[in-house]
């Protein structure tokens, strides 16, 4: 677990991301900042580890895979709340969505406020985002939201979700990317261009799912930018 863009003092806001990248859009934003890697237990102590850093809330920041059809990459969910896997729902602080929200639509950023669901293993095949789909009704999933959120709701904390997408609903999430993602986040690129050369038929959707995610990470940078302290007050 890391540390990423902390101030000398302890920022009031606490931020948990999955991946380095996510973590490299918030940067000079005066937040702290801690990345999971791609595991929810890990996001789940890196928000325990805020809580105890005393941040007065709570944000969960990154990309998100998309379940909705309507969905397109690099398009911004700032969800109402979130569905957990075994069932029920987190929501998130509704005046400061709707603060950021409306700081970001008179930028001309319009965000998404349907339900994301949390999931604890990644949503990678068609299959399997249809079956969310229809299990949850919800846009988009992640895998950080849903712990990140029990801990706030625990810590009587404020709670916000935002999160851009990375893949439309029909994209397909290559094996060989998701085993080139070492423990704290880093994409392994000597290793994912070792998986590719083993596994050539993913080649493609690797490069598809590198510019898709893209798309989403310049959404993430924009709000970072647009709204430095994302809009907590």
């Amino acid at each position: 677990m890391i540390a990423h863009g902390a101030p000398r003092h302890v920022s009031r806001l606490g931020v948990v991301v999955g991946y380095r990248a996510e973590a490299r859009c918030l940067t000079g934003a005066g937040l702290r900042v801690l990345c999971s890697g791609v595991d929810p237990e890990r996001a789940r102590m890196a928000a325990a580890r805020l809580c105890d850093l005393g941040v007065a809330g709570l944000v969960s920041f990154g990309l998100a895979g998309g379940l909705a059809a309507d969905l397109a990459p690099g398009d911004l969910l700032l969800p109402q709340d979130v569905i957990l896997p075994e069932g029920g729902r987190i929501m998130v602080e509704p005046a400061w969505r709707a603060r950021l929200a409306a700081t970001l639509e008179r930028a001309g950023l319009h965000a998404r406020s349907e339900p994301i669901a949390g999931s604890e293993r990644i949503v990678a095949t068609r299959a399997a985002k249809r079956a969310l789909l229809a299990q949850t009704g919800t846009v988009a999933v992640d895998m950080e939201s849903h712990r990140v959120g029990a801990v706030a709701l625990r810590a009587r904390l404020p709670f916000l979700v935002v999160r851009a997408v990375a893949d439309h609903s029909d994209q397909v999430v290559p094996r060989a990317a998701l085993d080139a993602i070492d423990a704290n986040g880093d994409v392994r690129h000597l290793a994912l261009l070792g998986r590719l050369i083993g596994r050539p038929w993913e080649l493609w959707p690797a490069l598809e799912l590198g510019r898709s995610s893209s798309r989403g990470l310049a959404t993430l940078r924009r709000v970072a930018s647009l709204v430095p302290g994302l809009g907590f007050a």
